[in-house]
């Protein structure tokens, strides 16, 4: 009886673990350099940030430094190659948004070894309809590189263009939208072939109310093998029934 007991308590014990993990999963704010510890509500998030106030990794003051052209965030000067025109601007705010705010992105963190974070996300898939409309807006203006993570002079406290390199046409560095959604940022994000309204890829744009990326981000984590599957739905729910079986066989 007390052997039962004791085996009952172990697998109690491993369901209540396997619940927390699995939650933080869907629920966690990566390590990177302005992301809070633990997402939560936000109610005065800035402009295009506003979406993630109900649940948000930032805080209002990053949503504001998000918007500025050369904020105290990264010190990055979209401005490189020429003043960016305002609607491609747009896209990299709300690139910089969906970066920052999101609770979302447990299935495609991982860790790193940088000066500035200790955690990345890695091929997030993105609505297509979110990197065409990114892409078209930004092909006539200019950039140097085509991996903007990287490979910059920041002699002067902000990034320039490295020498023996030239500004072209975005079109001219990412011929296709896939071409810029991957490589802009060293591959933290993925071109999906899905669009938004499959429940299949991330969404950077939404309106204000439920989070459409939740439910994404609970898809890939059960075909990712991160939560099982019978959880996807809602996973407290489904182990419920069995928490209170061990729970009156315990007491």
């Amino acid at each position: 009886m007390y052997l039962r007991r004791e085996m009952l308590g172990v697998t109690l014990l491993l369901a209540l673990v396997f619940v927390a993990v699995s939650e933080d999963i869907l629920n966690k704010c990566m390590d990177g350099k302005h992301h809070k510890k633990t997402p939560g509500p936000e109610g005065k998030l800035f402009q295009q940030c506003k979406p993630w106030k109900n649940n948000a990794c930032c805080t209002a003051n990053t949503t504001e430094e998000a918007h500025e052209d050369n904020s105290y965030l990264y010190n990055f000067n979209w401005n490189h190659c020429g003043i960016m025109s305002s609607s491609c601007k747009r896209h990299f705010i709300q690139d910089t948004c969906f970066y920052e705010c999101s609770p979302h992105l447990g299935p495609w963190i991982q860790k790193v070894n940088q000066s500035w974070r200790n955690e990345r996300i890695i091929d997030v898939p993105i609505c297509k309809e979110d990197c065409n409309g990114w892409w078209e807006d930004c092909k006539t203006d200019f950039t140097c590189k085509e991996n903007w993570h990287k490979g910059w002079d920041w002699s002067t406290g902000t990034n320039i263009c490295p020498a023996g390199t030239k500004c072209r046409k975005f079109s001219d560095v990412f011929p296709t939208p896939q071409s810029m959604c991957e490589k802009i940022w060293s591959r933290s994000y993925a071109y999906s072939t899905f669009e938004r309204s499959s429940g299949r890829c991330m969404q950077m744009w939404f309106d204000e109310g439920t989070n459409p990326n939740e439910d994404v981000a609970r898809y890939y984590a059960v075909e990712k093998g991160l939560i099982n599957g019978a959880s996807s739905l809602s996973l407290p729910a489904s182990l419920f029934g069995l928490l209170t079986f061990l729970s009156l066989l315990l007491f």
